[in-house]
């Protein structure tokens, strides 16, 4: 028999019906959970238990999965030399693209002026609203953040959820295993299989994420209303189309040089994006985000260091969101910032950015902590933000998940462990779908 009949003789995969697609699942949850909003306010903001249990039931396994993923990785590559060298790639693309963004965050707040006509009184806003945030932002210093990193126990690190503390034992405990040698390698066998049954739990609860999407936007639309984003939507359509720049030229202009199109590997991760959109949060996509970019050809051990501490160290979408609120707010009390206070602005928020992993309401948090640095911009003017922070916190989150994405296969292509075949093959048998 010739091999073109072999080939004729084996099953072809079957097509998935359109209807029985995850994204398609979630757009739908997702349109109908703006209309509930809009026309029954009052049953919507009831959904937001089926938001949050979705995102509690996601982060009930990230623990679990980092820790497993990362300690496979480590003790997988044997040579600590190798550890420290791709965790010092990813920190210095991360640093890089994170300045790129901060930059072009000022940029767009001084090209669309967003804040311009609004005039504000510093007196005459209520500030309430902001007093837990205000606290939060008061709690946190360089010092204290470092030692926020330690975690009081190794089982504490799980139980508090914070992604760098889990990072940090997951380091810790790979490099031990990885200096037991050939003793080591059942234990890291067996990791390696519980991180499979974790990503087969996940599996099973992405059955449920248009539910949960659908609950988020839901309560979302049902409390702010679509009144509520009218007047400041010059802001909102600044900082998305200042999203969709970022996105399309720098991180496109990566992915070209890596060989890829950005719209492709976007269309790749659909069914995360689409998550992200109807939850507002990128913790929801990062169990599948670590077994999409294996399966694109990244290493195990590139993925397992990146995609963790990318969601510290690497958020490209909040970075554009603190300095174009940052000149949004000060436009709106007119105030002009200066030159040196807006490189200082960079400067800090280079650093507020990494202050509030794990955090509830983490960038307006981090916003928070910015605006603390420069008394000459009055805090109260976040309260204009308030109302639209979770509007505008599901473009950063989107952006935030693309851009790690993008940063593994950079650091993968960098460490020459990126499997261009199985990348080029995975996005064309995704884009025939």
């Amino acid at each position: 028999m010739n091999e073109s009949a072999v080939m004729t003789a084996r099953p072809q995969p079957t097509k998935t019906p359109f209807y029985r697609k995850l994204y398609v699942h979630v757009f739908v949850a997702i349109l109908l959970g703006v209309l509930l909003g809009h026309f029954a306010p009052g049953l919507a903001v009831k959904m937001k238990p089926l938001g949050d249990a979705f995102i509690k039931l996601i982060k009930m396994v990230i623990g679990p999965i980092i820790f497993c993923t990362v300690v496979a990785g480590i003790a997988g590559m044997g040579d600590m030399k190798k550890v420290g060298r791709v965790g010092g790639k990813a920190l210095l693309y991360f640093e890089i693209v994170s300045t790129l963004s901060l930059v072009i965050g000022l940029i767009a707040g001084h090209a669309f002026h967003p804040g311009s006509g609004f005039n504000l009184n510093p007196a005459t806003i209520d500030t309430k609203a902001l007093a837990g945030y205000t606290t939060a932002a008061h709690e946190m210093s360089t010092v204290e953040f470092l030692m926020h990193i330690i975690p009081d126990t190794v089982i504490g690190a799980f139980t508090s959820g914070n992604v760098l503390q889990i990072l940090l034992v997951s380091v810790l405990f790979g490099a031990a295993l990885a200096a037991t040698g050939e003793h080591g390698k059942p234990l890291v066998t067996l990791i390696d299989r519980i991180a499979q049954t974790f990503f087969g739990i996940v599996h099973i609860i992405m059955k449920v994420a248009a539910i949960g999407a659908f609950g988020s936007i839901a309560f979302t639309i049902g409390t702010y209303g679509i009144g509520a984003v009218v007047p400041l939507l010059k802001l909102i359509g600044a900082f998305y189309a200042t999203l969709v720049i970022f996105v399309l030229v720098v991180l496109g202009v990566i992915s070209r040089l890596l060989g890829f199109s950005i719209l492709r590997f976007m269309s790749y991760i659909r069914e995360e994006i689409l998550i992200v959109l109807g939850t507002s949060s990128s913790e929801a996509a990062l169990p599948q985000m670590l077994e999409k970019l294996e399966r694109l050809g990244c290493s195990k051990s590139v993925v397992g260091l990146v995609i963790p501490a990318g969601y510290s160290f690497n958020l490209d979408g909040t970075n554009i969101y603190l300095t174009m609120a940052v000149l949004f707010i000060a436009q709106a009390f007119n105030v002009d910032l200066t030159l040196t206070q807006q490189l200082t602005l960079v400067g800090v928020a280079m650093l507020t950015s990494k202050g509030a992993s794990g955090v509830a309401g983490a960038a307006f948090v981090m916003l928070t902590s910015t605006l603390l640095v420069f008394p000459i911009i009055p805090v109260s003017g976040m309260v204009l933000i308030l109302g639209i922070h979770r509007f505008m916190g599901t473009g950063l989150a989107i952006v935030n998940t693309i851009g790690n994405g993008v940063a593994t296969l950079v650091v993968s292509a960098w460490e020459h462990e990126l499997d261009r075949s199985k990348l080029n093959g995975e996005m064309s048998r995704r884009r025939t779908r």
